[in-house]
């Protein structure tokens, strides 16, 4: 009996080792050929779109990552609120005040120049957050124009001579208290700039209809449907 050596193969037999060596080269390529095809087949298996059929298909193979949003941009953008209608402003009930308290004041500052009218209505409104005062409201009324005629030397004709226009802020407040009432007024005497008038009243209906602009269009119509 042959001695063999290492995978059976005779030793010293020159033919028979080229033959097994054939047989075992065509045996390796063989092995190597199915190994390839069954990893082609595994990836062909994860992508069906590449393999034969894959083009017809219409299941996706990336259901975690869907592409539906891709090019929105609506959830970037911040959601408008609409705009609220404004409210009627209506009137208001009116606190007449106490013997130890008055209700509801009204400071009214009027002048020709409007940067000083805001000024100082700024500086009441700072001065009764400072003193604890409430302050119900700060608002402008309606500006008023008066126009100033003149006489000239020579006839009987009125000539316009300029045109004066008045600004008024008032400042609301209550809960005033009747000892420190004296002090605050004197407090805001003491600090009215020149060309300010101050006059300090309590609030009324009135008051309140005197806020908006007269429309006698309307008031005309009105009065024909009546």
């Amino acid at each position: 009996i042959p001695a063999t050596g290492v995978l059976g193969v005779p030793k010293g037999e020159g033919p028979h080792l080229t033959v097994f060596l054939q047989v075992l080269g065509l045996w390796t390529n063989t092995v190597s050929k199915q190994g390839f095809s069954l990893q082609r087949f595994r990836i062909l298996g994860e992508n069906p779109i590449y393999s034969a059929g894959g083009i017809v298909r219409t299941s996706r193979h990336y259901k975690t990552k869907p592409t539906h949003g891709i090019g929105r941009y609506r959830h970037l953008v911040k959601v408008l609120e609409p705009k609220k209608k404004k409210a009627k402003v209506e009137l208001r009930a009116i606190n007449v005040g106490t013997d130890y308290e008055y209700g509801v004041l009204n400071i009214h500052l009027t002048a020709y120049d409007m940067t000083l009218a805001e000024s100082y209505a700024r500086y009441v409104h700072r001065l009764c957050n400072q003193l604890s005062i409430k302050v119900e409201e700060s608002y402008a009324m309606p500006t008023k124009t008066m126009e100033v005629m003149r006489l000239p030397d020579q006839g009987n004709k009125m000539v316009l001579d300029s045109v004066l226009t008045t600004h008024e802020r008032v400042v609301q407040i209550s809960g005033l208290s009747a000892t420190f009432a004296e002090i605050f007024l004197e407090i805001l005497q003491i600090n009215l700039p020149e060309g300010v008038r101050l006059s300090v009243r309590e609030h009324t209906e009135e008051d309140f209809k005197g806020r908006f602009k007269a429309r006698p269009e309307l008031e005309e119509l009105l009065a024909k449907l009546n």
